[in-house]
């Protein structure tokens, strides 16, 4: 009786010693879940190595929803990367939002104004709106600029060109850029067809495969080694690397990047069927499963089908109100490799009387070959080789960049 007494004793003041060790609120064991953390610890969360940068300087931050600091053990609750440092006493002068605008919400391509954050009362200036790249006047109250945004990894999605601009724009001006680098959730891959420059544009401005698997970090470093920038000037860039990460960690985005990348099907998803885009096709968009099918209302009639509706990200989908039959992936494996399968098929499905590519394929594609590839009947093995000779070099430069394995 006695000995059971010890024993149960025992046990309980063990499980409350472990219990107070996981804590995530209020009295935090922080060496606790610094040991036993071992998914990515975003650039945000390593506060330690850019406050100091921060200190006593006017401070612009580009940012949207994706940009925040976690808390606890676990990437369930989080802070925004602004109220945090506003609440730190750090000199933050402005915000700058990339497509979609700083809540995430706004359509593809959609243009978005300036506006004010409700909360701290920041002016939000968009770049993705007048113009994409901040202006001298826009910068000449800032001395240094925290660049904080979840990429995905795909050479069409503008996070990128966002910031080459602000790069850019910051060398010009002699402006530091701080980035809290942040997992790459395809970057365990490398693959597509690289740019052919003379089709350059706001969805794709550098030399680099469709999928180019590296981190934003990673990809910030090579535009400043590769002189991509206008006139080959250079920014002052400091990138505050990841820390328990490699290219092939898996991670599942806690925050959606954008109104059309709901899940973590969509965004492995996303480089195989975004360039849908400039085709007559539906990619899922006006859904409730964005990126994640294909359809068309004159594909063969098919058990699968749906109907586009307006919803966040997609105010007036293609084929609104139609049904459309189609291809659900919601069910297909994880992808390690960009495929054409569904492009080809779509092809295949749609009559001779609709016309499939439209004027902007060729600019997401990043050339005016693939398109010529599908319409002469191509297989997709035949189409890939033809990528490889440039693949082989874009990896001897990007090996140069690389912070992670």
């Amino acid at each position: 009786m006695i000995f059971n007494i010890f024993k149960n004793t025992v046990l309980l003041f063990l499980f409350a010693v472990i219990s107070c060790g996981n804590l995530t609120k209020g009295g935090t064991n922080k060496e606790a879940i610094k040991i036993q953390r071992t998914e990515p610890i975003v650039g945000a969360n390593q506060m330690d190595a850019y406050l100091p940068l921060l200190k006593g300087k006017r401070v612009g931050i580009v940012a949207n929803q994706t940009s925040v600091i976690f808390k606890g053990s676990s990437n369930k609750t989080y802070t925004h990367l602004v109220d945090s440092l506003v609440a730190l006493d750090i000199h933050v002068v402005k915000v700058f939002s990339p497509e979609h605008g700083f809540r995430g919400t706004a359509d593809a391509g959609e243009l978005v104004d300036d506006s004010k954050d409700k909360k701290t009362g920041l002016p939000i200036i968009s770049l993705h709106g007048k113009n994409r790249k901040p202006t001298k006047e826009q910068l000449q109250d800032i001395d240094v600029i925290v660049f904080d945004l979840q990429d995905v990894g795909v050479r069409f999605y503008t996070y990128l060109s966002t910031m080459h601009y602000v790069m850019e724009a910051c060398a010009e001006a002699n402006i530091e850029v701080i980035l809290l680098d942040r997992p790459n959730p395809n970057a365990h891959y490398i693959d597509g067809p690289v740019l052919d420059m003379k089709f350059k544009s706001f969805v794709g401005m550098h030399p680099v495969p469709l999928v180019y698997g590296m981190t934003i970090g990673e990809y910030a470093k090579m535009i400043n080694g590769e002189y991509w920038l206008e006139h080959g000037v250079v920014c002052s860039l400091t990138v505050v690397p990841l820390k328990n990460y490699t290219h092939q960690t898996k991670y599942s985005l806690p925050i959606k990047p954008s109104p059309n990348l709901p899940n973590d099907k969509a965004v492995n998803l996303y480089p195989s069927i975004d360039i849908f885009r400039g085709t007559v096709i539906n990619a899922g968009r006006g859904s409730s499963f964005q990126l994640q099918c294909y359809g068309a209302p004159f594909f063969p009639k098919s058990d699968f089908s749906y109907i586009p509706k307006p919803n966040e990200g997609a105010k007036h989908p293609r084929f609104e109100n139609e049904v459309c039959y189609g291809v659900d992936l919601r069910n297909e494996p994880t992808l390690n490799h960009f495929t054409l399968k569904y492009l080809i098929d779509a092809y295949s499905k749609t009559p001779k009387s609709e016309p499939f590519f439209g004027p902007t394929f060729t600019v997401h594609a990043g050339n005016d070959v693939l398109q010529k590839q599908i319409e002469f009947g191509l297989s997709e093995t035949n189409i890939k080789a033809s990528w490889k000779e440039d693949l082989d070099a874009f990896k001897k430069t990007r090996a140069k960049y690389l912070i992670y394995n």
